[in-house]
């Protein structure tokens, strides 16, 4: 086994790890994902970086371990510093060194500062900056420098002494340019003298700096105007795509991109082309991820972002809200109701503020509160709310007097009381929080845990961890434990599909359910 010698291990706040102290014996036990105890392993401290990368610290000694949690290179006095896949700094005195995930070291501990990107590494010793190429298994110097970054696209951008910029990585490492910023992950915004240009991954400009002005818009989009000329480029890892060009005025105006010919609103612009053209607008607003389109005939309509209606120009509504279910909120003249697609009235502008329909409800408010309405405008549940969310799977999220609650279609509260925060996360659960102690719901509102854990997180179907202090356990669905509530660390390596745990003590206590936990009071009552 292969033997690498350097510091004490460190872990800074770069990593979000569970760990504790060393002073009583400690051993992790292993578990299947049903929870059998398969092995104990020897004392250490086991993080899991990545997918598939395992690592043991135990008396100053580093090892990395395989699938079955083997050492397979050990690293002594190691100090981890940080972990950015597929590359591991370490530290020695202040100095920074590299290893790749695999156990082989790329840099030693003597560079004052290491960055990663996915095939390099860039080191600084003093001002003089060097890389490692993956591909080349090779470390090379590439001068002296102010400073240096890896750029999103890979390359290396450096400021010289003077204050210009350069690409010591491009096939012309000397050239200078008055400033470089990478705002896209594939391409380089150079300016020079003659203008802005675009600069790809191999250091070459796929749009010579000829451009007066060029404004990243999203993803690898760019907005550009050169002379009398408007240009919308799709800047690839290639080349730049230039997918629309006029010398007509393009602009943007209130988050929208917009096009005037003769002077007059035309054209509302997407990232590539055109979106709408259309004769008669006035102006333009987004709504979301969709466009109220004003005419000057009075009219507006609601445009989504394939530049399809979803309402057609109307008169009824001054303003139009995404919708569902068939119905867009609307403001009409000083009220807020509900149109179709046609631009119909389908429920009277009597609310003071409306939200979209989910399952057959919507939020509506009158005056300070928020009640829910049906189809029908009939008030389902009443005005009672400061804020009222939309309903899924039959439950939403309300608040009242500065306290949340859970409510179902029926206005009833499915928990016990009002909490100072529910939050539905992204898997549909709904996290409860009172006085800094958290509990969980499932989607359909039913409780998993009141608020009585200081954390919980929902790993997977059925495991759940939760901690109280500095004890760790797993709890199922049904609120069970599956591991009791006693390990000094839980870890979940799901690429092995394994269950790490850790206590000070091989005793560990009987895991009962809540219907055996029922079953032994009475016992005890009747005793």
């Amino acid at each position: 086994m292969r033997k690498l010698h350097l510091l004490k291990f460190f872990i800074p706040l770069l990593f979000t790890f569970l760990s504790t102290g060393f002073a009583y014996p400690q051993t992790w036990e292993v578990f299947d994902n049903n929870f059998h105890l398969e092995k104990k392993l020897a004392e250490g401290e086991i993080f899991l970086l990545g997918n598939s990368l395992r690592i043991n610290v135990a008396d100053n000694d580093l090892a990395f371990l395989d699938a079955n949690y083997e050492p397979f290179t050990n690293i002594e006095g190691a100090s981890l510093y940080q972990f950015l896949e597929p590359w591991i700094i370490i530290k020695n005195n202040e100095k920074f060194g590299a290893l790749h995930e695999y156990g082989e070291q790329v840099l030693p501990a003597t560079y004052d500062e290491i960055q990663s990107y996915y095939t390099l590494l860039l080191g600084r010793k003093g001002e003089e900056y060097f890389v490692y190429d993956r591909g080349k298994r090779a470390t090379s110097s590439i001068g002296n420098f102010s400073s240096a970054r890896i750029a999103r696209n890979g390359q290396v951008i450096a400021k010289n002494s003077d204050g210009s910029y350069s690409l010591p990585l491009s096939e012309d490492p000397d050239h200078k340019f008055i400033s470089l910023t990478d705002p896209s992950t594939d391409v380089i915004v150079a300016k020079e003298a003659s203008g802005f240009g675009l600069i790809n991954t191999e250091g070459k400009y796929i749009l010579k700096p000829v451009i007066d002005e060029l404004t990243h818009l999203e993803e690898n989009y760019f907005y550009a105007k050169n002379s009398n000329e408007y240009l919308l480029i799709n800047a690839l890892s290639t080349s730049a795509d230039i997918r629309y060009n006029s010398f007509h005025r393009i602009s943007i105006e209130n988050e929208v991109m917009v096009e005037y010919i003769h002077g007059k609103l035309r054209r509302i612009m997407k990232n590539d082309g055109i979106l709408l053209d259309i004769v008669g607008m006035d102006s333009v607003r987004k709504s979301g991820d969709f466009f109220n389109v004003h005419f000057r005939d009075g009219t507006t309509g609601l445009l989504n972002k394939e530049g399809q209606w979803e309402v057609k120009p109307n008169k009824t509504a001054n303003g139009i809200f995404p919708g569902n279910e068939g119905a867009y909120g609307a403001q009409i003249g000083d009220g807020f109701g509900f149109i179709n697609a046609s631009g119909d009235t389908l429920i009277a502008p009597n609310f003071d503020q409306v939200s979209v329909f989910s399952e057959g409800m919507a939020s509506v408010k009158l005056g300070t509160k928020w009640g829910y309405i049906n189809h029908h405008q009939a008030l389902v549940i009443p005005y009672e709310y400061s804020s009222a969310g939309a309903f899924k799977e039959g439950v939403a999220i309300v608040q009242a007097e500065g306290k949340y609650d859970l409510i179902n279609n029926s206005g009833t509260s499915m928990i016990d009381g009002p909490l100072q925060r529910i939050s539905r996360t992204s898997d549909g659960y709904y996290l409860l929080e009172n006085n800094g102690l958290f509990g969980l719901a499932k989607p359909d509102g039913t409780i998993i845990s009141h608020p009585v854990y200081e954390e919980i997180r929902r790993e997977a179907k059925d495991k759940i961890l939760v901690r109280k202090g500095d004890k760790y356990g797993v709890i199922k669905e049904n609120g069970d434990f599956e591991l009791p509530l006693f390990y000094t660390s839980i870890l979940f390596d799901e690429k092995n599909e394994k269950v790490l745990a850790k206590s000070k003590t091989e005793k560990v206590p009987e895991v009962l359910s809540k219907k055996e936990l029922k079953k032994r009071k009475k016992q005890k009552k009747g005793a």
